[in-house]
Parts: structure tokens; C-alpha cells; sequence
């Protein structure tokens, strides 16, 4: 045996001498002890769904006597991520990937509890249960028995077993062979248990037929018993269900469908409303289960079992009772008609907006594979195909190129074509400005410079950056995008780990990053993570506030990107362990069926909004001839749901609620996969379209599409083509393009101010928008420029601060901390804002501004915005309070316990006391034992109460 195995199961067998561990099955190799007794186990099916016992109970309260060693195992039943966690105790299992993998906790029964899966947003969808302790045996309820109903004086045939379809009528192929006898069933897959009563039971086709369609209906009986059970099992659909009907007038009064899971469960109905009237049982099977998605296969579960109808004078319980609230039932699947189409037949199958059209910019060979693109100040189209993906070739191998699009004649059509740089690796992600083009090459970041007089590299790609991960490559960095503040933003994917900083720089000068926002100043060289969180974001834009926005997929789509802030991940663990909590998403709503899982709605979410993949960001801010209600909205496309959807912003409190606007397009088309949408100089909207039949990432290049790909423009009635040339403009009309009614005139412009460098003529021109032009957006965007071109002193930010608007005051808050260098005199002027100022936007700045100084400048603008009681119910401001104030804890512990007691904001108190507890120092456990005592000598209170515990816990552990 190897010696580190060997020292492996040394240290395993300390580790289970204590009292709570956890286990998992790895390599085939069990790690937990035969020498420990279990006084008690379980096993349960770990799905989105929930937990379920081997009779199809789902959530099971488990139960154990006092004193009892216990293990509860789970089974991964899906390709998900699953744990197990037992709350008040804290003991976790290992976290399941693979359908199969199993693992376990076990634990002595010392007090009630609560088991739960502690993946981000699988405990909300139902994955909770109840763990009891009980005192005396534990023993299985019985059920009162049950009478099969009659007809005429005669049993019906309603539990099959005469071994024939008697009293019963099929239509359709679903029934054709439908009575079952065994346990699995030859329908079934040899894993599922069944569970039936007595020899016989039906099936519309089982896991095998589930293609078929069709009905079984009863023939009609009168209802003599105030409740009825039967047994059923198969899909969640809403086309696999059984239904109760009244004979007279068809209603249908009763009905459900399976819970998605093969094991039948018995259902109990209450007949009192239809007592002595007649009714039939009716088993509907219109559901066929064929997948429109390439990478998932067709639903096995799109069949309904069913079995043992039965009459009863009370109501019957069972422990494993199906009820309708444990179901999350799927809708029909989405029309969407078409697939695999030319580019100009998808052009004109596309549903817009009335005013609006599609034209086709081009298609396949001249573009293929297009996975980025941006506008340079010519309206021309810099779009980067993606040839090498999904894995980055050996070096000088790659195949990626980059083109440059024009529309010479204002047809639509992008007539003209170039070729910039072939032989490119991995590139996914696109921007030009400030001399060149800017490329995403994980693990490079790459700045080729330009020749622009002939549209050619004037020198070798450069590697500013290297670094960025390779783990999963459509998660890598992507969606680069000018800030307002003259920084390069891009997004990045939870599944890829990457450790950024410049070439041979070693890791204490480097960042670490997974989910999140990152940027880079193109001139101080200057690289960080903005915020950090979500999912896989693929867009990020600005609305006219400068406010960044980005859009992801899997969790909840939609964050408004605040500098310093943490949001809630689809996996993983935040870098910094004392986060304890991040914040959600601004929607409020999501665009897919998602409470059994990422893909189970998808092409079935129609009235949600299509489905859970977004890719691109795009705030508009083009023509003011569009319709009103999509200026300063957020679009994105809805990959699965082969549209586009637009959210609308709306300010509240700190920040934004977004909610669900109509949806802008309708591609329908399954192979539809736009990546990103841009306006242009006469507000018109591009949009690149990887086309492609499959839809989800996939490591084996052959499962993508490598010969397609297109380019559309969506146009308003009104808009006009026009021809710019924005490099040629003057600096003096690069000045009043930051009046333009186009904000790609606005960016644009100040990207060639800051490119070209300080000038006074145009600082002066500048400062005259920003102190006399009445509107607030015109005001910032002078700010803007102002601060790319190196045209503002601190004494011009500082005078800002006591502007009449929340914004101003916001933005000058930003910048004076861009250094992360704040002064004495902006310090003392932070903590006068944070106690007087009555904005949230601008106390928000606050808490993002002073992350950016040492901890121990922090507290005298912290300790005043924690007493700001007004922000306790704020999406964002707890949060980011304590996010700012966590670093300050180690640095004086008796005063952050002292400001901790004294907060008027959640989270804050209960978080220092955990932070406190985690220093395990003399120093930190005289503190917890001094705020204890103060909190006994206060107003007792639940709030009280559970805070002493917690420093009891804490205190525990030291």
C-alpha cells in the first residue's frame, strides 16, 4: 500500500472518532470505518427536486431515538451538484457531480434538526427535510383499508387484476400493450422500483415506449365513499396526467401527474363534492418526450403509471402520499418551427416588434464560427471567429482570425470584408481603442497594435496579462467592453480558475478570480477584479448613469455590477471565507421553468421567457427614435428560448429592480445562438449568431457546428444609415459628441479624447458641460471624459461631493478612490457623507470607495453608515457594509465588536461574532465572552437570544 494511503487512512480513522463526519464514494474506495456502528440508516435519491426515500417519499422526516449513531447516505440522481447538510449541527457531506456518486454523513442523535443541500438555490428549491429525535420505538404507520368501487353490484376492474383491460377503453398506441406485471417492468429501466399493488398494474409505455401517445379511459361508476387513493408515477408533464371526470357534464375536478420518478405513490382525493354522482377515471399520455436539444437526450419520463383505485370512509394517510405541491409539472413544449435554416431564411422567419425588421449582414463562408465583435469609430464591425474552440491548440497551431465588416451602400448587407490576423488561439473576446485591438486568448490577454491607415497589426501580438484559466472554455474571459471610467471590462465563468497578472510576475502580485467582473486600465496597467460572483456572465454594459450591468446563465440572470461586491454563485466557494453571505440578483423573475434544474424548462418556458442561457448585454442607448420603453433597458438573447429578452431597470433604494419586459424578437429557430448585440452610429442593432445545432458547451470540438455562422441587423423604421469616421473629428467636436443623442457617439468620441491624451482646450470645453449643461447624464458624461483625459484635480471631485445630485456626488466618490490612494481631506469628507448624506446610490459609493483604502482608515465613515437604520431592508447595502467592515476586524478587535453591537443594519453583528470566533485567539474569546455579558444585561428578545447563541457556538469551537 502506498505510504500516502496509508497516512490517508490513518488520519481518516482519527477523523472518525469525533462527533459528526462526513463520506463520499471515490475511485470505488469506501472511506468511511466498518468498525463504526450505525444505530440507524437511510439512503435517499438526491435530486433538484428534493430528497426522496426508496417509496417515492419526498423529503422524508427521518427519525432517530436519542443517543443513536446515525448515517443518512444520498445517491446522486441526476448530473447535478448535491450535498447533504445537517443544519444546527454543521455536519456536510461531500459535494456529488456524477449521476451515481453517493456519499454520506453520519452523526450522534442529539437534538432535532434540519438536512439540506447547501448548493446555491437547490435548498430554495426544495432540497430540505425534517430530522427528529424521538423518544420510544419507531414504527411504520398502518393505513385503513380500502374498497374497490363498484358498478351494477360488481368490483371494477380498477387495480387490473384480472389481468385485463376490462372496464377500461384505450386510444392511441400508448396503451396498446399496457398491463405490467413484474418489478422493474420489461418498460422500465432495470434500476427503477415500481412499488405496485398486488400483480398487475399500467403503464403508457414506460422509460422504453415513452414516444407513445395515447389514452385509457374507465367506464363510468358512482362515488359512494367520501375519499379515494390511487397510485402514479412518470413524468412531471403536463400532458401525462390522470384525471378524475364527472359523467354528466365532463368537468374535470380532480387531476395530477407524476412526480417524475418511477416509483408509484399513492394519491388521496377528497370525493365529497361529488358524492352519489358518477364519474370516470381518465390516464392521458399526449406527451412524447423528444428532446429538441441535441446534448440532452429525449424524456424518458413522458409515459404516466398508474394503479389500485380504491374507495375509503376517512381519509386514508400515507407516508409516502404524492401531493400536488411536491410536483413541479413542465408545460407543453414551446413552438419553436424552425431549425437549420439559411441565413436569409432565418432572417425572415424571425417575429419583431411592429416597426421593426431583420436583414441579413452576412452568413457562412464570408463569417463562421463568430463568438465576439465590437464597432470601431468608422461604424465597421471587428468580429472574431472562433475556429479553435473549444480547445485551445498548440502554440502556432491556432486557427482563429479576426475580420473586419462594412456596410458600404447602407443596405444592411456588410459588403465589404477583411482579414486582420489568422492564426489565432482561443480567442473570445473582442474590443479596439486606445491604438489597438484587444483580444481574449486564455490564458492570455493579448493588445495587437494597429495600423490603421491600412487595417493591418502594426507589431506581434502582445501578452499584457497571462493567467486566465483554460478549465472550461465558454467560461473564460469574455464580453470586453469600455467602461465610463476609461477601464477594459470583461466577464469570466465560475468553472474556470484563473490566477491573472502580468508575464513571470509571481502570485503575491497576481489576482484570483473565477466568477465575476474583471478590469484593466489600458495606460497604468493597473488589473482587478471589480466584483466577483454569479454565474457564467457573458455581457456587461452601462446604462447613461454609468451603472454596470451583466447577464448570466444557470442561476438567476440579471446583477447590477457594483464595484466590491459578492454575489450569489452557481458553485464554489467565495475567495474570502469570512463572506458568510452574498448578494442575489436585481430580477425579479427568471426567464425559464427552473425549479427542476438548469435545462429541464428549456423550450418549455415559453411564457416565462424562453429559457435559462443568456449571452450579451446590451443597454440601449442608440436612437431616441426607438419606442421609449427600451431606452436604458437591458437586452440580452435568450439562447434556449431563441429570442431575445429585454429587462427593464428600474431605480430602488441603492440600486435596481429588474423586471420582465416583452420579450424584443423571436428567432424560432432551435439553431439560433446569438452572443452579443451592439447599436451603431444610426442606432440599428447588430448581432452576432454562433448557429449552431447544439446549444450547450461541450469539450469535444465535433459536436459543434464548424461551418456556420451570421450576422443580422435589427433596424427601427426610423433609423438613418449614416457614414462616420470619428478618428478624423476634431477634439473640439469630439468634446460636443458627448452631447450626442447616441451613446456611441458619447463612447466613441471619449475613447479617441482619452487615446489622444490631456489637452487644456479640451478640459476647459469639458468643465463647461459639466458645470452649466442642465442634465445630470450630460454632466457625467463630461465627468467622464474629464477623468480619461487626466483633466480632474482632487480639489474638482472633492467640490463635487456637495453637488445636488445623487449621482455627481456618487461618481466623485468612485474616482477620488480610483487610486486606491484617498487622502486625509477625502477620508473626513466620506465620513461627513456617510453620516448626513440622504442618497443610498451615493452611501453605496461609500461602501465600495472605502474597500479601495487600508482597514484601519475605514472606521470613521464605517461606524456612521452602519447607524444609518434606513438601509437595513436595502438589496445591497448590509452586504457591502459588511464586506468593507469585515477587514477591520482583525485589525482592532474590541472596537469592531463595540461598532458590530452599536449597528442598525443586519448581518453586521452575527458576522463580526463569527469572524471574531474564527481568530480563535486569547485576545478574540475575551471579547465574545465580554459582548456575551453585555447582551445579557440587555432587553431580552429573540433577536438577543439567537445572537448569545451563536457566541455560545462560537466559543464552543475555540
Amino acid at each position: 500500500m502506498p505510504f500516502t494511503r496509508q497516512l490517508f487512512l490513518l488520519l481518516l480513522a482519527v477523523t472518525l472518532q469525533t462527533h459528526a463526519y462526513s463520506s463520499t464514494s471515490v475511485s470505488g474506495i469506501s472511506i468511511e470505518s466498518k468498525a463504526v456502528r450505525y444505530d440507524r440508516e437511510y439512503t435517499l435519491q438526491a435530486t433538484i427536486l428534493g430528497y426522496f426515500d426508496a417509496d417515492g417519499t419526498r423529503n422524508p422526516v427521518l427519525k432517530a431515538q436519542k443517543g443513536e449513531m446515525v448515517r443518512i447516505r444520498i445517491v446522486n440522481g441526476e448530473r447535478m451538484t448535491h450535498d447533504i447538510v445537517l443544519e444546527k449541527l454543521g455536519v456536510k457531506s461531500e459535494v456529488l457531480v456524477e449521476k451515481g456518486d453517493t456519499a454520506s454523513i453520519v452523526f450522534k442523535a442529539v437534538a432535532n434538526d434540519i438536512y439540506f443541500c447547501s448548493i446555491p438555490g437547490h435548498r430554495a428549491a426544495g432540497m430540505e427535510g425534517k430530522f427528529e429525535v424521538v423518544d420510544g420505538p419507531i414504527v411504520k404507520e398502518k393505513t385503513i383499508a380500502g374498497q374497490v368501487p363498484q358498478q351494477g353490484g360488481k368490483a371494477l376492474n380498477l387495480g387490473f387484476e384480472r389481468g385485463t383491460l376490462q372496464d377500461w377503453k384505450a386510444t392511441g398506441d400508448a396503451f396498446a400493450d399496457a398491463l405490467l406485471s413484474q418489478d422493474p417492468s420489461p418498460l422500465h429501466d432495470k434500476d427503477m422500483e415500481i412499488g405496485f399493488s398486488g400483480k398487475y398494474f399500467v403503464s403508457s409505455g414506460g422509460t422504453k415506449n415513452h414516444k407513445a401517445t395515447g389514452t385509457l379511459t374507465s367506464v363510468p361508476f358512482t362515488v359512494t365513499h367520501p375519499f379515494a387513493s390511487f397510485k402514479v408515477s412518470g413524468g412531471a408533464l403536463q400532458d401525462t396526467r390522470v384525471e378524475l371526470v364527472r359523467a354528466d357534464n365532463g368537468e374535470v375536478f380532480f387531476q395530477i401527474s407524476g412526480s417524475g420518478r418511477a416509483t408509484l405513490q399513492p394519491v388521496v382525493v377528497d370525493l365529497t363534492p361529488v358524492l352519489n354522482k358518477e364519474i370516470f377515471i381518465r390516464i392521458i399520455d399526449n406527451e412524447t418526450g423528444i428532446s429538441q436539444i441535441p446534448y440532452i437526450g429525449d424524456d424518458k419520463f413522458a409515459h404516466i403509471n398508474f394503479d389500485d383505485f380504491l374507495f375509503y370512509p376517512a381519509r386514508p394517510n400515507f407516508p409516502n402520499e404524492l401531493k400536488k405541491s411536491d410536483i413541479i409539472i413542465l408545460p407543453p413544449l414551446d413552438p419553436v418551427i424552425h431549425s437549420g435554416l439559411s441565413g436569409a431564411e432565418a432572417a425572415k422567419s424571425m417575429t419583431t416588434e411592429e416597426g421593426f425588421s431583420v436583414t441579413l449582414a452576412a452568413a457562412e463562408p464570408d463569417i463562421v464560427r463568430p463568438i465576439s465583435f465590437t464597432l470601431d469609430a468608422r461604424g465597421r464591425l471587428w468580429v472574431a471567429e472562433a475556429h479553435t474552440y473549444p480547445v485551445r491548440a498548440p502554440e502556432g497551431q491556432g486557427k482563429d482570425r479576426v475580420l473586419i465588416f462594412e456596410d458600404t451602400n447602407g443596405d444592411g448587407t456588410l459588403d465589404k470584408r477583411k482579414v486582420f490576423m489568422e492564426g489565432l488561439n482561443l480567442i473570445s473576446a473582442i474590443e479596439v481603442g486606445m491604438g489597438g485591438v484587444w483580444l481574449g486568448s486564455a490564458p492570455h490577454l493579448l493588445y495587437i497594435p494597429l495600423d490603421e491607415k491600412n487595417d493591418k497589426p502594426a507589431g506581434p501580438p502582445q501578452v499584457l496579462l497571462d493567467g486566465w484559466g483554460l478549465d472550461d472554455t465558454h467560461e473564460i474571459l469574455n464580453s470586453f467592453r469600455w467602461g465610463p471610467d476609461g477601464w477594459l471590462y470583461g466577464t469570466h465563468g465560475v468553472f474556470t480558475q484563473s490566477n491573472v497578472g502580468r508575464p513571470g510576475a509571481p502570485d503575491a502580485e497576481r489576482t484570483k478570480l473565477n466568477a465575476g467582473v474583471w478590469r484593466y486600465h489600458p495606460t497604468t496597467k493597473q488589473f482587478e477584479l471589480f466584483s466577483e460572483g454569479t454565474s457564467n456572465p457573458w455581457g456587461v454594459d452601462f446604462n447613461d448613469y454609468g451603472h454596470s450591468f451583466i447577464t448570466v446563465c444557470v442561476i438567476p440572470h440579471m446583477f447590477h455590477a457594483i464595484q466590491g461586491a459578492r454575489y450569489q454563485r452557481q458553485a464554489g466557494e467565495h475567495f474570502n471565507p469570512y463572506t458568510y453571505e452574498d448578494i442575489k440578483q436585481i430580477g425579479d423573475h427568471v426567464h425559464w421553468v427552473g425549479g427542476r434544474g438548469p435545462h429541464a424548462g428549456n423550450f418549455r418556458s415559453d411564457a416565462k421567457g424562453g429559457g435559462h442561457a443568456h449571452a450579451g448585454a446590451m443597454v440601449y442607448l442608440g436612437s431616441e427614435k426607438w419606442p421609449r420603453e427600451y431606452r436604458n433597458n437591458i437586452f440580452m438573447n435568450n439562447i434556449h428560448g431563441s429570442r431575445v429578452n429585454v429587462d427593464l431597470l428600474n431605480r430602488e433604494g441603492s440600486g435596481y429592480v429588474a423586471g420582465h419586459g416583452d420579450d424584443f424578437l423571436l428567432t424560432n429557430d432551435t439553431w439560433s445562438q446569438w452572443l452579443n448585440l451592439r447599436y451603431d452610429p444610426s442606432g440599428s442593432v447588430f448581432a452576432i449568431d454562433w448557429y449552431d445545432k447544439n446549444q450547450c458547451h461541450s469539450p469535444n470540438p465535433d459536436v459543434h457546428n464548424k461551418t456556420m455562422g451570421r450576422i443580422f441587423k435589427i433596424s427601427h423604421e426610423t433609423d438613418e444609415w449614416v457614414q462616420v469616421d470619428l478618428s478624423k473629428a476634431s477634439d473640439k467636436e469630439l468634446v460636443n459628441y458627448q452631447l450626442h443623442k447616441n451613446e456611441w457617439y458619447v463612447r466613441t468620441a471619449r475613447l479617441i479624447l482619452q487615446e489622444r491624451g490631456p489637452n487644456k482646450k479640451v478640459h476647459k470645453a469639458l468643465k463647461k458641460i459639466l458645470n452649466d449643461n442642465p442634465d445630470v447624464t450630460r454632466k457625467l458624461r463630461a465627468l467622464w471624459a474629464l477623468h480619461v483625459t487626466r483633466g480632474l484635480k482632487e480639489k474638482d471631485l472633492l467640490a463635487l461631493l456637495d453637488h445636488g445630485n445623487e449621482y455627481m456626488r456618487s461618481w466623485a466618490i468612485q474616482l477620488l478612490a480610483e487610486d486606491r490612494n484617498l487622502s486625509d481631506t477625502a477620508l473626513k469628507r466620506f465620513a461627513d457623507l456617510a453620516k448626513a448624506d440622504s442618497s443610498a446610490l451615493v452611501r453605496l459609493y461609500l461602501t465600495s470607495a472605502i474597500q479601495r483604502t487600508a482597514p484601519e482608515k475605514r472606521w470613521e465613515t464605517l461606524e456612521a453608515l452602519l447607524q444609518r437604520e434606513e438601509d437595513k431592508d436595502d438589496h445591497n447595502m448590509p452586504l457591502m457594509l459588511w464586506y468593507a467592515f469585515e477587514p477591520t476586524v482583525p485589525t482592532d478587535v474590541n472596537r469592531a465588536a463595540d461598532l458590530a453591537l452599536k449597528a442598525r443594519v443586519p448581518h453586521v453583528l452575527p458576522f463580526t461574532i463569527q469572524r471574531v470566533g474564527a481568530m480563535k485567539t486569547a485576545e478574540s474569546v475575551k471579547v465574545l465572552e465580554s459582548l456575551q455579558q453585555r447582551l445579557e444585561k440587555m432587553e431580552q428578545s429573540h433577536e438577543n437570544h439567537e445572537i448569545q447563541a451563536l457566541i455560545k457556538k462560537a466559543l464552543a469551537t475555540k
